[in-house]
């Protein structure tokens, strides 16, 4: 029997094969970006049992643009409206949002995982399928009239935008503002949308009585990043106008540099908020851009579609403000980041609204004039 285990004689030869190093397995190709889209795809939710991707199946068909995605809004039977929070960072412990999902496609949302709960995708999904409350301003009214409700400031835009597109259409927010105005509560504003000049009628006369404040959201003044970064959202001229109108209609406007971008739109940040300043915005504020749960994914697929070659500059930046994270949770940190880069952006922005008058504080609402208007056939009092 042949000893296996014994070395071939010194005459014969023996070829030794070397190694080959393993191939890495290839990302999963991207979906082509949809017009009109921030998410480039539509990932499975953290909840959901099962995860999708796309793999190529060797048809080699030929690429073309991918079919149009139509917005379909459903109406959530929600039971109450506002919602209560108790973060120590935030200035307002209540607000109201009158949509869930967003069909403005800022790729960069941090509310977007909000939509896994609802068993969707925080992908395409989240801004595409839109859930509007339609009865939003009657329970608004249910609530403000318990006993022993006591009158705060209301944020609105804190989650998804009030102005978004399907607002034309339902006027919830107008609804829900038009139940503020009449109980005399103060409400402030955060939006991308010039719509929201729409409700100036509404707006600047609360606001003469202190009631009422609106932030307006400018992320760059590149018209083609924007684009590409938040589709359907105003354009930034458009913007600046909507902070023009509502200033010279007397309503207080607070410019938000948000979020600041690494790389992609904090070269921007004093010219942002110049811009801004001459528009007629008293006051500015600025967060830095963080990447919660599935947003992670969303924002990096994005950056290999739009921004290739500049998506480790972007990712590594944000991880030096993040502890070496993509994202930070933490109160107060979380809004502006941590860390040299981090100090960087806080410090140019300190020292340019100091220049252009923008680092003070606008006046705070009034809570002291909420009153209850009288009932639907509630007999007026004589005295």
């Amino acid at each position: 029997m042949e000893n296996l285990s014994s070395p071939p004689p010194r005459s014969q030869s023996r070829a030794v094969e070397t190694p080959r190093p393993r191939k890495a397995s290839p990302r999963p190709p991207l979906p082509l970006p949809r017009k009109g889209r921030g998410a480039v795809g539509n990932p499975s939710g953290r909840f959901e049992p099962e995860t999708r991707e796309i793999f190529d199946d060797g048809w080699d068909l030929e690429e073309s643009d991918p079919p149009r995605l139509e917005t379909t809004l459903s109406v959530d039977r929600a039971r109450t409206v506002i919602t209560r929070n108790q973060s120590p960072d935030l200035g307002f412990d209540r607000s109201i949002n009158p949509y869930r999902g967003c069909e403005h496609g800022c790729v960069y949302c941090f509310a977007r995982p909000t939509h896994a709960y609802l068993g969707l995708s925080p992908g395409l999904d989240f801004e595409s399928r839109i859930f509007v409350k339609p009865e939003a301003p009657a329970l608004l009214t249910k609530e403000l009239r318990r006993r022993g409700y006591q009158c705060r400031p209301i944020a609105m835009g804190t989650n998804t935008d009030p102005y978004q597109p399907a607002e034309r259409k339902t006027k919830v927010t107008r609804g829900i503002l038009k139940v503020l105005q009449e109980f005399r509560h103060p409400v402030s504003i955060v939006t991308k949308s010039a719509t929201v000049t729409r409700d100036i009628d509404i707006l600047a006369e609360m606001a003469a009585d202190g009631l009422a404040k609106v932030a307006v959201s400018v992320t760059t003044l590149d018209r083609d990043l924007a684009r590409k970064l938040e589709p359907r959202a105003s354009t930034p001229a458009r913007r600046l106008g909507a902070i023009r109108a509502l200033s010279e209609a007397g309503i207080p406007v607070v410019a938000m540099a948000s979020p600041i971008i690494p790389v992609l739109t904090d070269p921007e940040m004093e010219a942002i908020l110049e811009a801004t300043r001459d528009a007629g915005a008293g006051a500015a504020r600025y967060i830095l851009l963080r990447l919660p749960l599935e947003v992670k994914e969303l924002f990096t697929d994005w950056l290999d579609t739009h921004a290739p070659l500049k998506k480790d500059h972007v990712l590594n930046l944000v991880r030096e403000t993040r502890d070496g994270r993509l994202n930070d949770p933490d109160f107060f940190s979380r809004q502006v980041g941590s860390g040299p880069y981090a100090e960087l952006i806080k410090r140019r922005f300190y020292v340019a609204t100091r220049k252009l008058g923008l680092n003070r504080e606008l006046p705070q609402l009034d809570t002291q004039k909420f009153k209850l208007p009288p009932s639907a056939g509630e007999q007026l009092k004589l005295l």
